[in-house]
Formats: structure tokens, sequence, C-alpha cells
């Protein structure tokens, strides 16, 4: 398939009528479906692409621009390009850094493109589609024992700022890489270019780069780029999951911008508010992205998303609708962090689908169950340890309270992209060593150790 916007330059279907920021009025000779990709363009050659969203009436509709609209002035002519949306793909896009259109944001040159996919691409039909009950492995212990990825499902990463959220979707892409010899496709929705700029820049350094796709839709963008940019970045995930054949860890960074510009649209158009100021669409919209993250028998697609969650409001309208999709939540902890725990994931709330005896096994279901009820007893405990001391408790609880703490400590790992900074080796640990270590624990093999003998190490073995 060709670039629509190159073959069918010269279709002129209306006129600008009204610009009101990024929304246009366009006044039509024949109305264009929904979703059809218009632009205007100026005299130096320069384009600026138009995406329909509403038929006002039978001559005019409107639109959201994609790109910055200086310059625009009514009676401005539009042309079609008799398609929605589609960017060049090509097996060379591994290793790069791109915008919503495909072009080049690393001063690279511009993709060499095999074909052109439409980003609004419908879903595999049902019979083509795969389910999958199997665990894709991190080599990172605290989620491969209680809160392990579902290969070909989606999980959701919440967590503030500061709580080591861009490293630990730095280790999944590594171990996506390495593990499993598979690629990754980040969506940077709404990304600060500071940000953008610094992940570029550290997964240079620790050569995730090159098995790896990034797709930015910057925060100063227009509302529609950072709507739209992560259906764009999708688009490639299926890309490469369909060419390659392989595994395909699809990131994004972060899910609620991707809610937010969609309300900053339905506004925009006009539409009526909805539950706590949201957009009426909001349920569909999110289905929409979150279906489209399918396995089909070329290979999976596993989606890791980072979620924020406003004034820490877990019952938050749009943390639910993202919520009812994951197959896994990982909740990162301050108070976590705080006692110098990383990777910062709560054991206790963090939780997965996949965490039953018929898909993990008896012993890794035990092993795990045991370890949440040591964290969570002492969880318990710590309010009578503060003030009375561990010499008050009942001897049981002081066992409990022993293991626990090690195991906590046991639980941290130092990952590849923070060794520079922290001067200690980033280690992936097998889930089988992990079981192994997790159940000498609890069995009291290491009450012996110190608690700083467990701490940020691979395995107790190693």
């Amino acid at each position: 398939m060709g670039n629509p916007l190159a073959e069918k330059a010269d279709i002129v279907i209306g006129t600008l009528t009204e610009v009101h920021g990024p929304v246009v009025v366009i006044a039509c000779q024949k109305l264009p479906p929904i979703r059809q990709a218009l632009f205007a363009r100026f005299e130096n050659g320069e384009t600026v692409l138009f995406e329909v969203h509403q038929h006002i009436d039978k001559q005019s509709i409107r639109a959201i621009t994609l790109h910055n609209t200086g310059g625009l002035y009514r009676g401005m002519p539009v042309y079609d390009t008799g398609a929605p949306l589609h960017i060049p793909t090509s097996q060379d896009a591994l290793g790069r850094v791109l915008n919503i259109f495909g072009e080049p944001l690393d001063d690279g040159p511009p993709l060499e493109a095999s074909e052109f996919r439409n980003i609004h691409a419908p879903l595999p039909k049902l019979f083509e589609t795969t389910s999958n009950s199997d665990i894709l492995t991190t080599g990172i212990k605290v989620i491969d024992l209680l809160c392990p990825f579902v290969k070909g499902g989606k999980t959701g990463l919440f967590g503030g700022a500061g709580v080591g959220k861009t490293v630990l979707i730095m280790e999944f892409m590594n171990a996506v890489t390495s593990l499993h010899q598979g690629v990754s496709v980040f969506a940077g929705v709404g990304e600060r270019m500071r940000e953008a700029h610094e992940l570029w820049h550290e997964m240079q350094e620790t050569d995730i780069l090159s098995q790896s796709l990034l797709v930015f839709g910057q925060m100063d963008e227009s509302p529609g780029v950072r709507f739209r940019v992560s259906l764009a970045a999708l688009t490639y995930a299926e890309y490469l999951r369909d060419t390659f054949q392989k595994e395909v860890l699809f990131v994004m960074d972060n899910t609620f911008r991707f809610v937010q510009a969609g309300s900053e649209v339905s506004s925009l158009l006009g539409r009526m508010p909805a539950t706590v100021g949201y957009q009426p669409t909001l349920i569909t919209e999110v289905a929409e992205l979150e279906d489209r993250i399918t396995s089909t028998q070329q290979g999976n697609i596993t989606s890791v998303q980072a979620v924020y969650v406003p004034a820490d409001d877990m019952s938050d309208p749009a943390v639910n609708a993202i919520l009812s999709h994951l197959d896994t939540t990982v909740i990162l902890s301050r108070s976590q962090a705080g006692k110098g725990i990383y990777p910062a994931v709560d054991p206790l709330q963090s939780s997965s689908k996949a965490m039953d005896v018929y898909t993990l096994g008896t012993r890794h279901y035990a092993i795990a169950e045991g370890v949440r009820d040591h964290l969570a007893r002492y969880h318990e405990l710590e309010d009578i340890i503060a003030m009375l001391g561990v010499e008050e408790l009942a001897p049981k609880d002081k066992l409990i309270v022993k293991r626990a703490r090690r195991l906590q400590r046991y639980l941290t790992q130092p990952f590849k992209g923070t060794s520079a900074q922290t001067g200690m080796p980033g280690v992936s640990v097998p889930l089988e060593q992990t079981l192994n270590d997790c159940e000498a624990f609890l069995q009291g093999r290491y009450d012996d150790l110190s608690e700083e003998d467990c701490y940020m190490r691979g395995s107790m073995e190693g």
C-alpha cells in the first residue's frame, strides 16, 4: 500500500471556515468519513494534517489538527488523502526514535517504507487470535514470584515520580530482548522532552535500543497527536509481531495521559462531560486501544502500561476503565522506596490473574502464598514493633518477622540500567532459582544470615 498523501494530493474536498485552537471547521462539497485524514498545504510546500472527528451538518465537519495551526486561514483549500492516517513501516524501524507520522526524531534518515499501515486497523478476526496462559519471565524476583506477567497479557505499572518506574520499564525491555529474543516498542504519550531525551540515551548506553523502537507524542503537541500516538506505536508493534514473529513488548508511558488527551479532544468538539468531568466516550476509547493489544498465530504482544493515579484514588473512572483490561497490577510504593527496597514493588497490593495453582503449578503457588503470608503478618505487627519492640512478640511471631525481613531484603535486586550509578552489576534471576531461595527462607535455612547478607543480590547461591 502506498502513501495516500503522496498519491491523492490533488483532491480538493473543501475549505477552512473556522479555526478554534487545534479544532477546525471545514466546509465540504462531499462529507469525508469519520477518521479520514485531510490536509492543507502552505505555499512553502509544508502540510498540516487533520483528522475528521465530527459531521456538523450536510456541508461541514469538525476536525482535529495534528500539526501546529499557525498560518491557517479562512478559505484555505483542504485536500483529501483518501484514507485514515497511514504510517511508514520497515524492518529498519528498530533502533529509531519516531513521531506519530513515522518521521525521525533522532536526526537519522527517513524510514525506507516497505509498506504503509493504517493506525486505525481493524482487530484481528476471532479465529486468528490466540489465548495464552504461559508466564513471561522477566528475571526480576519479586515480579516473577508474586505478580507474574502473562505472555500476551496486559500489565499496569502504578507509581508516582521517583519510585523507579522508568528503571523497571527498561529492565522489562532488557528481559524481553535477552531472555526471549524479542523486540520492544515504547509509546511516549505526552512525554516531557527532557524525559524522552534521557530515556533515549540510557537505552543507548545499555544496548537495548538496537532491539527497540521509540514513538513519541510530546507534551507540547496537539491533543490530537497525544490521543493518537499510542495507536501509531501499536501499529508498529503489530507490524513487528507479524514480520519478525517474535515476542513483542509494547510499553506505554503514560496511559492516563492518553485518557487526558481524549478528554481535551472531547471538550474541544463540544461534547457534554460525563462522570467527574471525563469524556462520555471514555470506556469506548480505552477499550479501542486495549483490545488492539492482541496475540495472533504470528506472535505475542505483551503490554506494560505506566498509569498515573490522580490523587492516589484507585476508584477514579479513568483508572477503573484501564484496570478492567489488565491481567497484572504492579503497585510501586513510595514507602518501599523510602526504606531502600528497590524495585519498590508493594508485594501485598500488587496482583496478577495468573496467581492460581493451575497456571503457576502447586510449588510456585505454595511458595508465593507463603512469602505473601509472612510479609502480610509482618505488616500487621509493624505498629506493635514500633511501640513495644520485637522482644515483646510471641516466639512464633518473632520467627515470622525475622524471616519476613530477610525475604523483604532478598526481593531487592540490582538492575543493569542502574549499574553505572550504583557500581553493582545488574543481575537476572531465573524463576526456578527464586523459588529455591524463597523456599529455603520459609524453611529457616537462612535464619542465621544477617539481613545485610540478603540485600541487593541475585540468588542466595550466587
